[in-house]
């Protein structure tokens, strides 16, 4: 869809990533949860919310290696602790809010550059 209405390969690149992990996130962790994605010309967000075990410590989540994801998630090659860096590494704006037992909120903004009339990524 992003490459679509025009956005640039390097933008949609970063938005694919992010929401690609966000969604593994919620596969891997919660109990139920969504993932939204709003198209705009000034901004694509990515929303990823769930029902899950919360994140105790979204600072100590935020370093690369660190997972809670069981052994038959890391057996699939999955759950190495990379996707909360990568998200952040590829948005513009990323804020996560989490309450232990109940659920997290993720939000990751990403804006297009323009130089020079065109929209780059």
């Amino acid at each position: 869809m992003l490459q679509q209405v025009g956005f640039p390969p390097e933008l949609v690149r970063r938005v694919t990533i992010a929401a690609f992990e966000a969604e593994m996130n919620i596969i891997i962790h919660a109990y139920r949860g969504e993932l939204k994605v709003d198209i705009l010309p000034e901004k694509i967000v990515v929303i990823a919310e769930d029902e899950g075990p919360g994140i105790p410590d979204i600072e100590l989540a935020m370093q690369e290696g660190y997972s809670t994801a069981p052994p038959e998630v890391r057996e699939m090659g999955f759950g190495a602790g990379m996707g909360l860096p990568n998200i952040k590494r590829c948005s513009d704006r990323l804020e996560i809010k989490s309450e232990v037992g109940r659920g997290t909120f993720l939000q990751a903004e990403f804006y297009p550059r323009v130089m020079e009339g065109k929209i780059m990524g």
